[in-house]
């Protein structure tokens, strides 16, 4: 079984801990990291991380869907959903 994800203060944390500065300015630095891609990427943009991924928003056309309860057909409206693309360096060091 997987271990459980990184909490926020873990990441924090660990954050200061590699950067050498203390876990209010490490939380400040993603709590600001966080609204820069937010805003992009609701924007319609794209956030490229060197050696994690790119993060993008992808429009998804209207469909027919089917409720699993009913089996009734419904037509679901077009939205927008947040895809990530894992970059290949992060899959290689997952695979060695």
């Amino acid at each position: 079984m997987a271990a459980k994800p990184m909490t926020k203060a873990q990441l924090v944390a660990a954050l200061a801990e590699k950067t050498g500065h203390d876990k209010k300015a490490a939380g400040a630095a993603l709590d600001a990291l966080t609204e820069i891609i937010t805003s992009e990427v609701s924007g319609g943009g794209a956030v490229t991380l060197p050696g994690v991924g790119k993060i993008y928003c992808r429009e998804r056309p209207e469909r027919m869907v089917r409720n699993p309860a009913t089996g009734e057909q419904i037509k679901k409206e077009a939205d927008k959903v947040v895809k990530i693309t894992v970059a290949k360096a992060l899959k290689d060091s997952v695979n060695d």
